[in-house]
Order: structure tokens, then C-alpha cells, then sequence
């Protein structure tokens, strides 16, 4: 591939980073760098990118590109992004949890940074004290902006659903008023957004633009089936390289030079994923599965966790072409967020956005959302198949299974249903024949007596759907140490979500994609001070 730029539905589209990007089929059979970047995702195009100012690398994606398809690179089409969502070829992949509920990964060079609402908002002072990392806040602040100057927009102006939320966020009591800002601020504010303000989206895909081209190459639809490893008496056990897939079935493999790594950012399901059909697990397990084991590690696949989101859909009794997020009001329990747009009803997966029961047919839809900050339910994760890759791993979150975290969700439902309450929200109502004002919900509507423990509590069970914001499953501490290296195993690192006990501020991406960035840079010292 070597265009620089395209025109897409009249917007310009820097393409550089596609010179050096290949399709899987074109690789040679054995191949050696510096350094192998699994997952081209959120987390791996940052770090890729970095590590490539000094040394040769392999990024490896399972996805293609998305430079050309409308549905991802605009904000307008956002909601049609993930309801077209499939197990096949679409960007955003559908699978579904043990729990029943639908949810969506990414398989597209961005990862999830492509097929999500573009949200962008850094994280938590708490997230840095909790994630067991060793943070160089100096480092963090100037990865932020390395992030941010790239392919992040601040928002002056919002439009009028999202400036009603605002307001009903400050009516109805979460303060301060925080205004424009990137940081995690309790309060409400107005954050940032990977749309820029023609609509269109920028993903961490196009943080590969800063790259060094001729260190980097970019190998797409390459699925990665497991990590290669060697041991001796000196140093023990390390990772050598990889084995990969192309679509025709072919293997090819990777390796790496002497002092160099494989670094796994596949996200909370692929790493732990990849981990275990290499033979590091729990011995039990691999061995049920017939996976020769390579190192005992029990708790990889453990500790898996979504913040649940619980909500409220409204039709307005007026026409509304608002899209986007924008606005969020932070407390420290859970978060409030809203979203808008025209919502076709035609999709096997509209419940990830709209539970049961939902109409058939095209709406405009107003939604006040919660999630929880940080929910004490967690799961696990185990693999579909033992020797098939692209098959999504089969998971459990046990969402609610800690009551406390049902007490919580029901606290939030409370502070939506009081900013519907707030003057702001009356214009939303519709006039029925006899003058009587009221909200159109589409779904269910929260329970009249919200001070009914027992009737909130049955609310949230059942209007529970995900924010997508999983996590967990190679935690610090559990499986990698606080420089995120593969715990008994030289030349092994991750560097995504699964490394996360909780899930960073109101939306993580932004914190993944500096986690990318801030890696490469520690990784580039190391290398230095060696």
C-alpha cells in the first residue's frame, strides 16, 4: 500500500502511515526484528510507533484497515458502526458474554479507537495509585499530549442535547462546573473528542503517521496463534517469536534479535487469549484442553470486569440531528454520560445499545447513561477453541454478583431520574391529547418510587448492557510485574487493558493510548541505560 492521502466523502485523510502496510499474505515465512508488537489496536499503534524511532518492529493486526469506510470514520455514523457489528469481517466484532449480554471488541488496524464514540477524557488520579505501576508522572503528562496533538479536539461548542445534559447534570447537584478540560475533574464538564469538528474520526491508527517508516512494518488480517519460546540454564525461559495466520491459511513465522521482545497488546481478550493457547496458564486447564505447558500461571484469564451501564431512552417531540459525546458529569461512584442520534432498529445487536424491548423501526433517540466507576463483580475467561485464534475467547464478568455493585447502579438511576426532573428536561416531554406532559420512553422507564431498593435494583438487572469497557485478565502483580514483563518469562510483555484492575476516568481510551506511548518511551530507556 502507498498512498500518503485520500479523499473520502470530501474529507482529507492522512494515509501516510499505509507505506508501510502489508497484507499477511505478502509475508515471508521467517522473519526476525528487534521488537514484535502483537495487536494493532489502541494501545499497540502508540507503542509500535515509539519503539520505532531506534529499533526495527513487527505491529501484527488481526483486522484490516478502515481508511475508507464510512461507518468508522464518521461521527455521524457511529451507532451504525457497532449495530452492523458481526463475528465475521466487520470492524467492531460481536460476541457475547456468558452473562447474555452482547458486546463488541475491535478488529480494525485502531482497535477499539475506531468503533467507539470517540469520547476522550484522561484518567483518575485513583487509576494510577490502584494499578500496582511504577508511573513517571512526568512521562504520563507528556504522553497525554504526544496523543493529543495528533488526533484530539477540544470541544468550544456543543450541540443542544448535549448543552441540556449539561445542564441537568448541574441542576440536579453534581458539581462544580468544570468546563472545558481533558483532565478526570469531579464535577460535570465538557471533554475532548477523537471527531474533529468536521465529524470525522481520528484513532490511534493514525498515531503510526509520527513513525519511523523505515523501522516499522505493518502486517494486516494476521492472526496470531501462539508465542514461540525457548529456555536455558542461564537465563531461564523467554519468548523467541510468534506464529501467524494470513487468510489463506498459510503460517508464518516472526522472530526477535538478542535483547529485543514480544509484546502483547491484543486488549482484555486477546492477550490473555493468546497466553493460554501458548501454554502459560493454569496447569489444569491447559492440560483439560491438551495444550502443552510451557509455564504455570494461575491467574491468567482472572480478575475479567465491565463497568456496567444502565439508562434511559427518550424519543424527543421535536426533530434532532445531535450526535456525539461530549459532556459528562463525574462523581466518585459512577459516571453520567448521554448520547444521541438516528438509531435503526434492524440489527441483531441493537440491545447492546437499546435492552429489551426495543421497536422495529428507525427513531432519533435521546439517552441518559451510567456507569459504574468501579465495580467489585468480577469474572473470568477461557478460551473457545484451543488452537483456533480467531475464534473470540468464551467470558464472564458476573455483572451485579457483588450486591454492593447493584446498590450503586441503583444511586446513579437515582441522579438520572433527578436530572429528568430538572427544568432543562421539560422541553423533551411530549403533550399527550389532554395537555398532560410526559417522556416518550423507548424501553423501559425507571421505576415510579426510585427510593424502592427492590424495584431500582430489578431496573438495573434488566436494562443492563456494557459500555464496552472491559478490562482485566493479565493483571499487575498477578501475571506481570510493575514494568508489565510476563512474570517467570524473559522477553514477554503486555501493554493493554487486561493489565488493568479498574478501568481508567469516565472513558479509557484516551489512557491507553498514552499507556502505549508512555511504554515505548520507558522501553527506549531501559534499553539506553543497558
Amino acid at each position: 500500500m502507498v498512498r500518503t492521502s485520500t479523499m473520502v466523502d470530501n474529507y482529507k485523510i492522512n494515509l501516510s502511515y499505509l507505506q508501510f502496510v502489508y497484507n499477511a499474505t505478502e509475508s515471508p515465512s521467517d522473519e526476525v526484528y528487534d521488537y514484535i508488537v502483537v495487536g494493532g489496536g489502541t494501545a499497540g499503534c502508540p507503542l509500535a510507533t515509539t519503539l520505532s524511532a531506534n529499533y526495527s518492529i513487527l505491529l501484527l493486526e488481526r483486522g484490516g484497515v478502515a481508511f475508507n469506510n464510512l461507518n468508522v470514520l464518521l461521527e455521524e455514523n457511529e451507532i451504525a458502526n457497532l449495530l452492523q457489528a458481526d463475528d465475521i469481517v466487520s470492524p467492531a466484532q460481536a460476541f457475547t458474554s456468558e452473562d447474555g449480554i452482547l458486546n463488541a471488541r475491535g478488529r480494525v488496524l485502531g482497535g477499539t479507537s475506531m468503533i467507539n464514540f470517540g469520547f476522550y477524557s484522561r484518567a483518575d488520579k485513583d487509576f494510577y495509585n490502584e494499578s500496582g505501576i511504577e508511573w513517571n508522572m512526568g512521562i504520563v503528562k507528556s504522553a497525554y499530549e504526544w496523543v493529543e496533538e495528533a488526533i484530539v479536539t477540544k470541544t468550544y461548542k456543543i450541540n443542544s442535547w448535549q448543552m441540556s445534559v449539561r445542564r441537568a447534570l448541574l441542576q440536579s447537584g453534581i458539581h462544580p462546573d468544570n468546563g472545558l478540560t481533558l483532565d478526570h475533574l469531579q464535577g460535570t464538564k465538557i471533554g475532548g473528542s477523537t471527531f474533529d469538528r468536521t465529524g470525522r474520526r481520528h484513532g490511534a491508527v493514525e498515531l503510526l503517521n509520527k513513525a519511523k517508516k523505515k523501522n516499522l512494518r505493518v502486517v494486516i488480517h494476521a492472526t496470531v496463534e501462539r508465542v514461540i519460546f525457548a529456555s536455558n540454564t542461564s537465563i531461564g525461559l523467554s519468548a523467541i517469536g510468534v506464529v501467524y495466520q494470513d487468510t489463506n491459511g498459510n503460517s508464518h513465522v516472526a522472530r526477535i534479535r538478542e535483547k529485543g521482545e514480544i509484546i502483547l497488546s491484543a486488549g482484555a481478550l486477546g492477550s490473555p487469549q493468546l497466553l493460554l493457547m501458548s501454554g502459560v496458564g493454569p496447569r489444569s486447564y491447559l492440560s483439560s484442553l491438551n495444550i502443552p505447558i510451557v509455564y504455570e500461571q494461575p491467574f491468567i484469564g482472572q480478575f475479567m470486569a465491565d463497568n456496567p451501564r444502565n439508562q434511559i431512552t427518550i424519543t424527543p417531540p421535536f426533530p434532532l440531528d445531535d450526535i456525539g459525546i461530549r459532556v459528562v458529569g463525574i462523581t466518585k461512584r459512577f459516571y453520567i454520560e448521554a448520547v444521541s442520534g438516528m438509531v435503526p432498529f434492524l440489527s441483531p445487536v441493537s440491545p447492546v445499545l437499546f435492552p429489551d424491548p426495543y421497536p422495529p423501526l428507525n427513531l432519533t433517540v435521546l439517552t441518559l447513561l451510567e456507569k459504574l466507576s468501579r465495580p467489585l463483580s468480577t469474572g473470568s475467561l477461557r478460551l473457545a477453541s484451543p488452537t483456533n485464534a480467531s475464534l473470540t475467547p468464551i467470558v464472564r464478568f458476573n455483572y451485579f454478583n457483588d450486591t454492593r455493585d447493584l446498590s450503586q447502579c441503583a444511586n446513579a438511576m437515582r441522579a438520572v431520574g433527578k436530572m429528568l426532573r430538572t427544568p432543562v428536561m421539560e422541553q423533551y416531554k411530549s403533550v399527550d391529547q389532554h395537555g398532560q406532559r410526559y417522556f416518550n420512553f423507548v424501553g423501559q422507564a425507571l421505576p415510579q418510587n426510585q427510593f424502592d431498593e427492590e424495584a431500582m435494583g430489578e431496573f438495573c438487572r434488566e436494562t443492563l448492557t456494557t459500555v464496552y469497557h472491559y478490562h482485566g485478565g493479565c493483571l499487575v502483580q498477578k501475571v506481570v510485574d510493575s514494568h508489565l514483563k510476563v512474570i517467570g518469562i524473559n522477553a514477554l510483555r503486555v501493554v493493554d487493558g487486561s493489565t488493568f484492575v479498574v478501568a481508567p476516568g469516565t472513558n479509557p481510551q484516551a489512557t491507553v493510548m498514552m499507556f502505549g506511548r508512555y511504554m515505548g518511551v520507558k522501553i527506549l530507556e531501559e534499553r539506553k541505560a543497558n
